[in-house]
């Protein structure tokens, strides 16, 4: 953890570079003290049905979710969440000067009760 998923609707595709964007969040997590960087992941999903506002196919958007192993206090969890906000809204930035575009971030908490976890990723690091 932390476990960062990008759901995105397609037509973003041709303004956004979806792989970057992905790196981008990952080093930002990475600098993030309280992450610890084995755990760092990012995903994206492209969507390819979806409906916005007024149904006007040009409108996007990008949703970030970020998942964290519980135990962290409330001013940790938001200024990991407004640093990763930031990034993302710089990386788009351009884009929204151009088009429509909704990004949004949520963050919560894993029960560490009902996820257990195992890996191996830490054995194979190049610290």
């Amino acid at each position: 953890m932390p476990h960062l998923m990008i759901d995105y609707s397609a037509n973003v595709e041709p303004d956004v570079d979806v792989g970057a964007l992905c790196d981008t969040l990952r080093d930002v997590a990475a600098s993030i003290d309280a992450f610890p960087l084995a755990g760092v992941k990012v995903r994206a999903v492209r969507v390819d049905h979806y409906a916005i506002a007024d149904g006007n196919p040009e409108h996007g958007f990008i949703d970030i979710s970020i998942r964290i192993r519980e135990g962290r206090d409330m001013q940790t969890k938001q200024n990991a969440a407004q640093k990763i906000f930031d990034a993302a809204n710089e990386f788009v930035a351009d884009v929204m000067q151009r088009r429509s575009l909704a990004l949004s971030l949520e963050l919560r908490d894993i029960d560490a009760a009902l996820s257990p976890k195992f890996g191996s990723i830490r054995k194979y690091l190049e610290l």
